[in-house]
Formats: C-alpha cells, sequence, structure tokens
C-alpha cells in the first residue's frame, strides 16, 4: 500500500487550514454584541434614549399608517422605505413637491412614481417586490381605488386634524402625529387614548419630532436626517 500524499485535499473538505485559537465570548460580554434595532423596516428616526426606531412598513398583511403632520416628515419616511427596497407610489394633487424625490430616486418612476389623486393604478404587489402608496390628497382624501394589501401598505397624509382624521385613525394599524394646536391635541388625545402629559405634549412638539402610537402603546420619534435627506429637502418643518 502506497503511502498518503500530504497536502491533497480531505475528501470533500478540501486542504485542512491553519490551526488557530477559538474565538469565544464570555457570557458577560454577549449584551455588547447586540444591535439596537429591534424590528426590520424603515428607521423613522431615534427615541429618547438615542436609540433607533424602526417601523415596519413592508408587511405580508395589511397595514395602514395615518400621519398627522407635515410634508417634510412624510417625505424622508419615502426615501427611506425606497432605500429598503420598496417600491414608492404617491398619490398627490401637489406633484411638483414630489418631483425632486422622484429624480433623486432615478427619475424612471421605477422608485417613487407619482400618481394624480384618484389615479393609482394596480401595483401588483408581492414579497419580492413590495408596495408603499403615501397618499398625500389633502384633508379630505377621497376614497383610494388602491387599498392595503399583503405587501401593500398605505401612508396617509393629513395635515391637520381635519373630519376625515377620525375615521382614517380608527382603521389605522399606527398613527403619527406632529405639533398640532392644544384643541386638536385634545381631541386626538380622546380618540388615541392617550395620558394627560402625552396629549399635552403634542403641542409643543420640535419640528421632526413625531409621536407614533396605537390606542396601547405609543414613542416619541425624533428625525435626525442624513446629510443627503437635508440637501434635498432642506431642514426638518412642520408646516410647507
Amino acid at each position: 500500500m502506497s503511502a498518503p500524499v500530504r497536502g491533497r485535499g480531505r475528501l470533500g473538505f478540501g486542504a485542512a487550514g491553519p490551526r488557530r485559537p477559538r474565538h469565544t465570548v464570555r457570557p458577560e460580554q454577549l449584551a455588547s454584541l447586540a444591535l439596537p434595532v429591534g424590528d426590520d423596516g424603515v428607521v423613522v428616526g431615534v427615541d429618547g434614549e438615542g436609540r433607533p426606531a424602526v417601523l415596519g412598513l413592508v408587511r405580508p398583511t395589511p397595514y395602514d399608517v395615518t400621519l398627522i403632520g407635515g410634508l417634510w416628515t412624510a417625505q424622508v419616511l419615502a426615501l427611506r422605505a425606497a432605500a429598503t427596497g420598496a417600491r414608492i407610489v404617491v398619490e398627490t394633487g401637489r406633484a411638483p413637491a414630489w418631483q425632486g424625490l422622484v429624480r433623486a430616486a432615478g427619475g424612471d418612476g421605477a422608485g417613487i412614481a407619482l400618481h394624480e389623486v384618484g389615479r393609482v393604478p394596480p401595483q401588483g404587489p408581492s414579497a419580492g417586490s413590495p408596495v408603499v402608496v403615501v397618499r398625500d390628497c389633502g384633508i379630505r382624501p377621497p376614497r383610494g381605488r388602491v387599498a392595503s394589501g399583503p405587501w401593500q401598505s398605505v401612508v396617509t397624509l393629513l395635515p391637520y386634524l381635519s373630519p376625515a382624521a377620525a375615521g382614517l385613525m380608527e382603521k389605522s394599524s399606527l398613527v403619527g402625529i406632529q405639533r398640532v394646536s392644544p384643541d386638536e391635541a385634545e381631541q386626538i388625545g380622546h380618540l388615541m387614548c392617550l395620558g394627560p402629559d402625552d396629549t399635552r405634549a403634542l403641542s409643543t412638539l420640535t419640528d421632526g419630532v413625531t409621536l407614533w402610537c396605537t390606542r396601547r402603546d405609543r414613542q416619541f420619534v425624533m428625525i435626525r436626517a442624513t446629510d443627503a435627506e437635508s440637501g434635498l429637502l432642506g431642514d426638518a418643518r412642520r408646516m410647507d
């Protein structure tokens, strides 16, 4: 029997590599490896302790969001959702205000597409091609032709607490609220079951701060715009 040839690869495993000590982590060190993000999705800002706050807009189930706030915040969300791979469809009556985002996303409508109010065609969303529809249709948005569904979320932007707000908030899975008047804050506090402190805070929020809430959970979040976002959209602002 011939002697084995040194250096020949092991069957199915290739050549043996160099022998090095194992890399180990002690149990008390595991916390240092944890990521500060609790979910997959769009980073909508940071919480009061500076930790990233993440909103999962891409879901296999219908998901409706109502944002009572400014165009600036809605556009930052659209840009960040597009960066995660979602197709952004904007239904708007003020297309010029969105043209900069369309150009920033490539300009061909593949990343961010604009449609007139009431003229959004079926999008054919799927797990490989999810869709986020942003409805920027004023204070009384008409019934949309494209509703939320599997892999298609709908974000409705309201500039302030309009007569349509209560119905939209009622059916929404999540509500975002930026600075509103004290009277509006009282109405929103009642609708969303907010405590007295959170309700009072709504009329004093600074630009770029949003209260994201359901009737059980709530979190104040501040958007920290990137240099690219600031260059395209300017500084954070509540009113447009």
